[in-house]
């Protein structure tokens, strides 16, 4: 008899769930976790990124405050109140998740794991362990590039336990990450170079919400270096770092971020002495039910490099619990999944991009507003937001909404619904308005 009826090895947000809900079943389940629990989402990501998000935004919000009565004497912004702060918040929610582990009797062992077989691991302290299922949840990590002085640098880890602001930064990179991250340090007070091998930023969302995206992240301050790559890094005698560049002028600054991907948490994992087949990217290969080419053994999240979002993870991880401890099998959606990017001003989509649906439908509709949110208007802040439709021209289906301003992330969780539900233009004009709101603008677009 095996010693646990599913051993998980990653206590993220994928694997945290699946021993849960799994222990829930009756199954007898460990999981090991060799850093915190939580995973990238609680400890590193997400979590304290939209805090310092929340924080960002009080830049913009004290100065607008004037024209709404309110008398701010002084502005002055503390870096190490707000780190330690966030940094105490994800330390609850450590704390959370274990006790949520533990309250359903699921065996933690905080140490690293690695595969030894169909149905073994190893643990770093030596003992072995045996599972009738195995399932692999390590997630991904920051992608560094090999490059001369990258010693200097910093990933998005390293953000939360900065001493200080730097007054000058590069971020290297083009997603969502690099662009948050812009966002964060430029309303902090840095000087922000967003530095991109390619002319393209945010793959994936609609081209003409990135547009206003940039066209607003320029006006605010935010410099952009398309075309170039970064060849070292040069630490100078008083701290700062020389960056030898191609595709532009070499740049002289005081940090580096990199953004440029993430990578699967697949090194060292035991996969070889397991006979799990990994990707050319070290991802985990899985099944629609999460299954690796070893029938004990799974994988669910970021290491399967399918779609690194926190949700989905969650749902992969609820989706092989209820599967094979629950007798209730399904398989996730992975059609229509909602995503957002927390920049200044926010970002948010749904279904296809306009490109997107003119590829796949051939005949395609598009509505708009482009307006102006209340609170700018009388801020004097000349920032516009820009909500799109994207209609089946056949069916007037709504395959796609997409928005950048205000709040945009909340009102989108909504709007993903309709999509969902495949309504059509239609029930959107049948809609009452809410007035006055910016998301009345998606029912009142003719």
């Amino acid at each position: 008899m095996a010693d646990f009826d599913l051993f998980v090895i990653g206590a993220g947000s994928g694997g945290v769930r699946a021993a849960r809900v799994a222990s829930s079943y009756g199954a007898r389940v460990a999981i090991a976790e060799e850093h915190k629990v939580g995973g990238t989402c609680v400890i590193r990501g997400c979590v304290p990124k939209k805090l310092l998000v929340y924080g960002a935004h009080f830049a913009e919000d004290l100065d607008d405050a004037a024209m709404f009565g309110w008398d701010v004497p002084e502005k002055r912004f503390d870096w190490a109140v707000l780190r330690d702060n966030v940094l105490s918040e994800v330390g609850r929610l450590e704390g959370a998740y274990t006790e949520t582990l533990t309250n359903h009797d699921v065996t933690i062992f905080k140490e690293r794991a690695t595969l030894t077989g169909p149905n073994s691991v190893q643990l770093a302290s030596g003992k072995t362990i045996t599972a009738d299922k195995i399932l692999i949840a390590t997630g991904a990590r920051p992608l560094m590039p090999e490059l001369l002085g990258i010693e200097h640098a910093i990933s998005s880890n390293e953000t939360f336990h900065l001493e200080k602001l730097p007054k000058r930064i590069i971020i290297a990179g083009g997603g969502y990450i690099a662009n948050e991250f812009a966002g964060i340090f430029h309303q902090f007070g840095s000087h922000v170079t967003l530095v991109n091998r390619t002319d393209v930023l945010l793959r994936g969302y609609d081209q003409q919400v990135v547009d206003r995206l940039l066209q607003i992240s320029i006006r605010k301050g935010i410099e952009f270096k398309f075309h170039a790559t970064i060849e070292a890094i040069e630490k100078q005698d008083d701290g700062s770092l020389h960056v030898r560049m191609t595709g532009c002028d070499d740049i002289h600054t005081d940090q580096i971020l990199f953004a440029v991907g993430r990578q699967p948490n697949t090194e060292g994992l035991g996969c070889d002495a397991a006979g799990v087949d990994v990707g050319e990217k070290g991802e985990i290969k899985v099944d629609a039910d999460n299954r690796t080419n070893v029938p004990s053994i799974f994988a669910v999240g970021d290491v399967t490099n399918r779609v690194q979002l926190t949700p989905v993870a969650i749902r992969e991880g609820q989706a092989f619990a209820d599967t094979f401890f629950g007798k209730k099998p399904h398989q996730v959606d992975y059609d229509c999944i909602p995503s957002a990017v927390f920049s200044h001003p926010p970002l948010a989509g749904v279904g296809m991009t306009e490109g997107q649906a003119r590829n796949r439908l051939g005949t395609v509709k598009t509505f708009t507003s482009d307006f102006r949110p209340m609170k700018n208007v009388l801020a004097g802040r000349n920032e516009r937001s820009l909500y799109k439709l994207v209609l089946d021209g056949e069916t007037d289906r709504v395959v796609g909404v997409h928005m950048i301003g205000p709040d945009a992330p909340e009102i989108m969780q909504a709007a993903a619904i309709a999509v969902k539900a495949r309504l059509k233009k239609s029930d959107f004009d049948a809609t009452v308005a809410l007035h006055p709101t910016m998301s009345e603008e998606l029912v009142l677009m003719r």
